[in-house]
């Protein structure tokens, strides 16, 4: 740092050693310390009593929650696990072996071995231009900030006091409106089982109808008394025959002779 005026005393700016508070700005109230009542987001290092609570009503007294023949077992799974009976599979046919076929003449080429067997000289070629050196932007001169020296926020320079105005708070004012400020409907309350002794709570389960037969029963009307003959005598009743037609031919059946 190169000022006009000479240096007074033996201090001069240098790098600080350490890690300095006033350089850093901290988030302030930001993060609040967790609750003691209720179960979510309890203090782990203070007590926590017990809570209890009920199950969920069931619709039906008899519902069942299985989930039925939906999962089948294999047959060769007993209580025991499972049985040692052999099992045995058949593997697909191998591939039939093929002749080796040894190369010929033709496919060597003595005119490119000059190098392994006689001496050659040293052979250089120019490489394509490598990508990772344009894509490294180093930075520059100006890429660095040195700290203000004028303001309420210098480093290595004391700095005079500074204040500013605020705005007017609408709080307390004469324009402000009375009528929007929260009720007491406005509130959440708390229920006190959270923070005190639950009492027992008792429901009334639904109406439970006795089971009986929908089946069709006769009435008095249905029956004919009149009709029975298995307890009493019955008179001899007659009716008439049928009424044959006086175009239709006699039965004539043959008789010998």
């Amino acid at each position: 740092m190169t000022t006009a005026e000479p240096w007074v005393g033996t201090w001069r700016p240098h790098r600080p050693r350490g890690p300095i508070a006033a350089l850093y700005g901290s988030p302030g109230p930001k993060y609040a310390l967790p609750g003691l009542t209720g179960i979510s987001k309890h203090d782990p290092t203070k007590f926590k009593a017990p809570m209890f609570s009920f199950g969920i009503r069931h619709d039906q007294s008899g519902s069942d929650a299985s989930p039925g023949p939906r999962y089948l077992i294999p047959s060769n799974i007993t209580r025991r696990g499972r049985d040692g009976t052999p099992a045995f599979s058949l593997h697909s046919r191998r591939k039939e072996p093929q002749l080796f076929r040894a190369p010929g003449p033709g496919h060597y080429s003595p005119e490119h071995s000059e190098k392994s067997v006689f001496r050659s000289y040293p052979a250089y070629s120019l490489s394509a231009r490598s990508t990772e050196f344009s894509t490294s932007q180093t930075p520059g001169p100006a890429s660095y900030s040195l700290p203000p020296v004028l303001g309420h926020k210098t480093v290595v320079t004391s700095a005079a006091p500074t204040y500013s105005l605020s705005g007017r708070s609408k709080n307390g004012s004469f324009h402000e409106d009375l009528k929007k400020t929260p009720g007491p409907a406005a509130y959440i309350v708390v229920d006190p089982c959270v923070y005190t002794k639950k009492p027992p709570q008792y429901s009334m389960t639904g109406r439970h109808f006795v089971p009986g037969e929908t089946t069709k029963k006769p009435g008095p009307g249905a029956h004919y008394p009149e009709l029975v003959t298995s307890t009493r005598k019955k008179a001899p009743s007659f009716s008439f025959g049928l009424r044959h037609s006086e175009y239709i031919s006699p039965l004539i059946a043959d008789e010998p002779e």
